[in-house]
């Protein structure tokens, strides 16, 4: 009796350790299955949904430049083979200047500043902020920094993902922005001189071709401690030649 105690003893030892190994294994099995679900998930195979991306400036800024970084552009001879849209910019004390906008460099901020000058929203507003040896800044609604159009638009610059091969140099335009990169709207700036390291974090499109002496004068009566120039710098109209 003895004996056969014994053996039936072991066998259900033997049976309890099988269905512990095996509840184990299942449980074991079960989590790895869970993990594995809520990664495939994440990743968006079980809806399509999730693998879109949300954001229009994301979605469109990758991959759309048509220039690797071998090329850098210093110079408006640089530019002399690329499509342009030119802008005459008149002033209200009769002085006016030419810029050409190059859609190949920045379509997304090219297409905006022309749908902006040829709405006539530039008509009347001022260049608020203006730094000697820097840039002449405008297309502030407000006059203030603070105002902008109805719409924002992605950065079209390296550290935002898009290659841009227009160096600020002097004559050179661009799009003002706040620590967004997608923040760029109406405001822009023109440069003074050399603002080379500008470069990959601001949006170049544009280039004064003619009248870069009256942006110049935009410093002749001074400025006060906020860059503001004393005397009133005020765009008349800006319209696109055919």
């Amino acid at each position: 009796m003895s004996s056969s105690k014994t053996k039936n003893k072991n066998n259900s030892k033997k049976n309890n350790n099988k269905k512990y190994i095996i509840t184990i294994s299942v449980l074991l099995s079960v989590f790895i299955l869970l993990i594995v679900w809520i990664f495939l998930n994440e990743a968006g195979v079980f809806d399509p949904d999730k693998n879109t991306d949300t954001n229009p400036a994301q979605s469109t800024k990758a991959n759309t430049s048509a220039f690797d970084k071998s090329v850098v552009f210093t110079s408006l001879d640089d530019l002399s083979g690329l499509e342009y849209k030119t802008v005459n910019v008149t002033m209200t004390d009769g002085q006016s200047f030419t810029m050409n906008i190059y859609p190949e460099i920045a379509p997304q901020t090219a297409e905006n500043f022309l749908k902006l000058v040829s709405e006539g929203f530039y008509d009347g507003l001022t260049f608020h902020r203006v730094i000697e040896g820097f840039m002449a800044q405008g297309g502030d609604p407000e006059g203030t920094g603070m105002g902008e159009s109805s719409e924002t638009i992605p950065g079209e610059f390296e550290s935002n993902g898009y290659y841009n091969p227009l160096s600020h140099q002097r004559g050179v335009v661009s799009m003002a922005r706040t620590d967004d990169p997608d923040s760029a709207s109406s405001q822009f700036f023109i440069c003074y001189g050399d603002a080379s390291f500008l470069d990959g974090d601001y949006a170049a499109f544009g280039f004064v071709t003619e009248g870069m002496e009256v942006v110049d004068t935009f410093l002749s009566d001074g400025t006060d401690a906020s860059d503001r120039p004393l005397k009133d710098v005020r765009i008349e109209s800006m319209t696109i030649v055919e």
